[in-house]
């Protein structure tokens, strides 16, 4: 992008004045508005200009230790000697002059520079009176080299609206009113909570309808999106990258703000907002977390200061082929302070109650999408990254002790051991791990003619034999619907009944199956076509009997999950899941238990994997007594074809699947049936 132009001359690049020995100074009072930054504890004067460093802070952020860099670094509206205006700073060691441009001074280079600290930090200050919240300005950078550079603020709370690329002077203040759900979010947030995760692209859910290209705000998606969550029964939100990005078609993967909700939908405080409903509404909040790249936009953290600063000075770790984009650098103790402090600002400023972390395997192995001879040994001889190895677990040991009703997520697609262990067993420390093999291996089985699924019925039976290795959520996606994947409903085999037919079983199968849930958007109600970031989803379906049967089975088993133990008290452990018989290959069912607590909260459910119906099916049962069915994925208002069991089913004294007492059921075609003991005995 062109350099923006300035409307006046540029004064010639001053000297550096030389820097002078500092001293405390009284902290800020709030003003009204809470447009005024309150002041740190300790405050240093600078040559009679204000600062929010203190040597301890300087000493931890070199360290790579500083957990709370947005209180210091970037702009902030504050006091000083009577006067309001705004301090900024800026990290940049290698550069020989640092100013602050924007509209405020005509975008002259030369009327606002900045003092470089003495403590050979490389932090850049100044106090600039009279501007404040609303402003727009970027870094004038010159390099020790003579290159001169116009660069975003790293820490910007705010930015403009793409594709302008200034940052803009504002606060985080908001007075929050989700204290009853931020009391109580370790009970939903809890390891043995029913987790549901709808996972949501801001600019795509949905569209102004008399508008199609018009994005809508945070305030009007909240309109939307609180109360059908809410409906539907989900228990959390995963937002992709809210992060301000400047080029759409990235979904937010191409992060340049990294301290400011994207200002395509509104301000840091309307994005607050939408947080803070969807909590007052019982629903939590996940965010990604993209620490494995970013992009080489001009304005961005590339060649911040003309050097490699954020990013790997050596392309083998600092160029990531896949989105050709630059890898931070982990081995920086600054960068790590950036990205620590970063992670905790949106659990600790916005209130998220997770971070789900992007592209997690790409930062632990050296030669992740790398060829031989593109890529180093550590020093051990190996190729995981002992850096990043060491950045999660300082990670999630910080998160955890700052944030202990929180959880973080790891997408992770390899076997690197102990993802979700906490790091005092060795492990990585994360909450979850993404099951990338049971997505792998549940859709291609679903994908398969029925005709041919009892050859491939191990497909199905794999995950449980790692299954409670890790903290596993079960992901279906945004990845598994695009570039020509096709649709959800759309991987599914048969005639129109059929794919509808298989798409609930395939949903009955992941809510019933150990671990937690996510579901990206559309999935929900049998989106047809591929999800498009510049489109809305195609809402109108829900005029469709189909479709809105797809709908309602959905919201049955978000609702079956939350009220039956068994589906979530034990998500973790072997002692939560039990199979029933996997052998029957020729009718391709399979049968299995899911265990609570409470030996009275236990479900069999029964997959029919092809469109054969089969009635008086025999199974052999945990206990005798009566058994209700609660859920079959066949019934008609889910546009199935009714063929349901309406009365409770009697155990009998006959041995089956080596149990001493079983029962006949009847099992729909491409059918889930969950049953439950309701009277035991007979």
């Amino acid at each position: 992008m062109a350099k923006r132009k300035t409307t006046t001359s540029p004064s010639p690049t001053p000297e550096i004045e030389q820097p002078v020995v500092t001293t405390s100074v009284k902290p800020a009072t709030r003003k009204k508005a809470q447009l005024v930054s309150p002041a740190p504890a300790e405050s240093v004067v600078q040559d009679g200009s204000y600062s929010r460093f203190t040597d301890f802070d300087v000493h931890l952020f070199r360290s790579g230790k500083h957990h709370r860099l947005y209180e210091k670094f970037g702009s902030h509206t504050v006091e000083h000697n009577g006067v309001i205006g705004t301090y900024f700073a800026v990290w940049a060691p290698s550069a020989r002059y640092v100013a602050v441009i924007g509209n405020f001074n005509g975008w002259d280079k030369g009327s606002h520079s900045m003092s470089v600290r003495w403590d050979s930090s490389g932090i850049w200050e100044v106090f600039i009176p009279n501007i404040g919240r609303g402003e727009v300005y970027k870094y004038f950078i010159v390099h020790e080299s003579g290159r001169e550079l116009e660069k975003g603020d790293p820490y910007a709370h705010s930015w403009e609206i793409p594709p302008k690329t200034a940052s803009v002077i504002w606060d985080t203040y908001y007075e929050w009113q989700d204290q009853e759900w931020m009391t109580n979010r370790h009970t939903k947030n809890a390891l043995n909570a029913p987790v549901s995760v709808y996972e949501v692209h801001l600019a795509s859910w949905r569209r102004d309808p008399s508008a199609p290209e018009r994005e809508l705000s945070y305030g009007e998606i909240a309109d939307a999106l609180v109360p059908y969550v809410q409906d539907m029964g989900f228990t959390h939100v995963e937002f992709m990258p809210i992060m301000q990005y400047p080029y759409a078609p990235s979904w937010g993967y191409q992060i340049t703000g990294y301290y400011a909700p994207s200002s395509r939908f509104g301000t840091p405080q309307d994005f607050m907002t939408l947080v803070e409903r969807l909590h007052q509404a019982g629903i939590g909040v996940i965010l990604d977390w993209v620490p494995s790249h970013f992009p080489g936009d001009a304005h961005g953290l590339y060649e911040f200061d003309g050097s490699h600063l954020y990013e790997h000075p050596d392309m083998r770790k600092g160029y990531h082929p896949d989105w050709k984009s630059y890898v931070f650098n982990y081995t920086r103790p600054e960068v790590r302070s950036f990205l620590l402090s970063n992670a905790l600002f949106w659990l600790d400023r916005c209130h998220a109650d997770g971070l789900r972390v992007d592209a997690v395997a790409s930062m632990l192995y050296l030669d992740y999408s790398r060829n031989a001879g593109e890529w180093e040994p550590n020093m051990f001889g190996g190729r995981e990254n002992l850096e990043t190895i060491s950045l999660f677990k300082e990670l999630n040991e910080a998160i955890y002790k700052e944030f202990p009703d929180t959880q973080t997520i790891a997408e992770e697609s390899t076997a690197f051991p102990g993802v979700s262990r906490p790091v005092y067993t060795g492990g990585l420390g994360f909450g979850m791990k993404w099951m990338m093999g049971w997505m792998n291996d549940t859709l291609r089985y679903f994908e398969r003619d029925p005709t041919f699924r009892k050859y491939h019925q191990d497909e199905l039976t794999f995950s449980t034999i790692y299954a409670f290795t890790e903290n596993f959520m079960l992901p279906l996606s945004h990845d598994e619907v695009v570039y020509g994947k096709h649709s959800l409903l759309s991987k599914m085999p048969g005639d129109e009944w059929q794919r509808f037919a298989n798409l609930r079983l395939l949903f009955a199968y992941m809510f019933t199956h150990s671990g937690t849930k996510l579901l990206f958007m559309g999935g929900e109600f049998g989106q047809t076509s591929e999800w498009k970031f510049d489109a809305s989803l195609d809402w109108h379906l829900l005029e469709f009997a189909p479709h809105k049967g797809m709908a309602a089975c959905v919201k049955a088993l978000n609702t079956l999950y939350k009220t039956e133990p068994a589906l979530y008290e034990r998500n973790f452990t072997s002692d939560g899941f039990e199979w029933v018989d996997t052998t029957d290959r020729e009718n391709s069912i399979v049968t299995y238990l899911r265990k609570g607590n409470d030996a009275t909260d236990t479900l069999l459910i029964i997959l029919n994997m092809t469109p054969v119906p089969r009635t008086n099916y025999r199974i052999g049962i945990p206990a005798a007594g009566t058994y209700r069915e609660v859920f079959n994925s066949d019934a008609t208002e889910f546009y199935g074809s009714g063929f349901i069991n309406g009365q409770p089913l009697m155990s009998e004294d006959e041995t089956w699947h080596g149990r001493p007492q079983s029962l006949q059921i009847n099992v729909p075609p491409l059918g889930a049936v969950i049953l439950k003991i309701v009277r035991t005995g007979i």
